[in-house]
């Protein structure tokens, strides 16, 4: 799916109609007593984030969501059934916290308790006044600290509806996103024609996190899994890692405002042609990283690239049509010596993959509670990330273009550069979020145009050298 933000997705005039969870919901959920699962590490770090944040005087939205295309004349009485039935089966979207005495208590309706609210916003014939008034109106219904925290809509037209979704990220994740327009479109679908859906039960997310939790808590700082985050941040300079290059930040200075950047990066078949040459290796993840790494050494001058990568969590078949924030972090390092060929990259990097993929089991904020270290996050972000997902295994992934299929990311504040590699049907789509800076922006530039240069060399059938072509002569263009 293209990942990108309101602003790109697309947007066009139509009736804004809108779902929330209706009142009678939000009544039921004030009475509920604790739910005994507690929350995910990763959520709670989410939440306390968002809080401190707060505190310090600053709103960041970190919504995600969807948008696609449904053809033809709706029925809203049968989408708004498909929305409700789509909502009942993911349990975590009907579950939210409250902070008691310090500590985190989930609460969860049964699914008995869950209707919509629907209501007729108004005609809109300006796509940069529905665009503003979606982003304002997701940045309140989606918070981190409110709940509920989602929102359907949809921009009624007579020939097509374009649906718009939004939860806070505490509740889905990039794959969880994806999912969503063939599911809603199956269930919209058989709605209409009056039939069943035999769908079997999802696992929910809640029970992850219990699971998940109970995991993470049976180890200690003398753990191995700890240690060797600790020698990892040690030679971060006591930091999570950044993005290696001059990003134009004032040390200490407030939050920055962030911008994105999204474009198709190769064809089809330079992705399949790269990913043929790094499969021996183990695929395009580790050639993205290979390549990013000569380019943080050409444009920074980088002795080493430290990273965390991202991997998803669902290492049990019972998780895969799950909605909830499955993803967790491994730290690699990659020592750029001048006399290492691109060839030898890919192999260092498969091996840290390699070793450090299963610290991405356990929860990172755990580790950090563990560590002792004051680690008071002042930004959203708690370090920089590259990732690469092949995404055409996600069903319904042929026709998202057909379908003006986008994933959506709130783009609003924060120091670090987030990069998303997504290969659909249609190339490799690139996705950056980055400090709103001059030198943030022309570092970024040269980092998207000369990952496209090295893949499209490798796909082509030239291997790179790590000193290849400098940032300096890409800036000449």
């Amino acid at each position: 799916m293209r990942i990108t933000d309101i602003q790109r997705c697309e947007v066009r005039p139509g009736r804004l109609v809108e779902w929330t969870l209706s009142p009678a919901t939000v009544q039921a959920a004030a009475g509920l007593p604790d739910d005994s699962r507690p929350p995910a590490y990763i959520q709670e770090s989410h939440i306390r984030t968002a809080r401190s944040v707060r505190e310090d005087g600053l709103f960041v939205p970190t919504w995600l969501g969807t948008a696609f295309d449904i053809p033809g004349r709706i029925d809203l009485d049968a989408l708004e059934d498909a929305l409700r039935s789509w909502t009942l089966r993911h349990e975590t979207l009907r579950s939210g916290f409250r902070l008691r005495d310090g500590e985190m208590r989930r609460f969860t309706l049964s699914t008995g308790a869950v209707s919509l609210h629907r209501e007729v916003v108004g005609d809109f014939s300006e796509p940069a006044d529905l665009v503003r008034h979606l982003q304002d109106r997701f940045d309140v219904a989606a918070d981190a600290l409110g709940w509920p925290n989602l929102i359907y809509t949809a921009v009624v037209r007579d020939d097509c509806t374009s649906v718009y979704m939004a939860f806070d990220h505490s509740n889905v994740d990039s794959y969880s996103i994806q999912r969503i327009p063939a599911e809603v479109h199956e269930l919209y679908a058989a709605n209409v024609a009056g039939r069943a859906v035999e769908q079997t039960p999802a696992g929910s997310y809640i029970d992850f996190c219990e699971i998940e939790r109970a995991d993470a808590d049976r180890i200690d700082e003398t753990h191995e899994i700890v240690a060797r985050w600790r020698e990892f941040i040690h030679r971060c300079n006591g930091m999570l890692p950044s993005f290696p290059v001059d990003l134009g930040l004032v040390p200490g200075g407030r939050l920055p405002t962030q911008k994105l950047m999204s474009e198709m990066l190769v064809s089809p078949d330079d992705a399949a042609a790269f990913e043929a040459h790094c499969r021996p290796y183990g695929g395009s993840l580790v050639g993205v990283l290979a390549a990013t790494s000569i380019i943080v050494r050409e444009i920074g001058g980088q002795s080493v690239y430290r990273t965390v990568v991202p991997f998803h969590t669902r290492v049990k078949s019972q998780w895969s049509d799950s909605v909830g924030w499955y993803v967790g972090g491994a730290p690699i390092e990659i020592p750029l010596v001048p006399a290492a060929d691109f060839p030898t990259l890919l192999k260092t990097v498969r091996s840290q993959l390699q070793t450090s993929r299963p610290l991405a089991r356990m929860p990172l904020a755990r580790v950090l509670r563990l560590l002792g270290s004051d680690f008071r996050p002042t930004s959203p972000d708690l370090y920089s990330i590259v990732s690469f997902v092949d995404a055409r295994g996600i069903p319904g992934s042929g026709r998202w273009s057909e379908l003006a299929a986008y994933g959506l990311i709130r783009v609003s504040y924060g120091d670090q550069v987030c990069v998303w590699i997504n290969r659909l049907h249609e190339g490799l789509w690139f996705a950056c979020r980055y400090p709103d800076t001059d030198i943030a922006y022309k570092n970024m530039r040269l980092y998207a145009e000369r990952l496209r240069d090295l893949i499209v060399l490798v796909a082509r059938g030239s291997v790179p050298p790590v000193s290849g072509v400098r940032a300096g002569h890409l800036a000449d263009r």
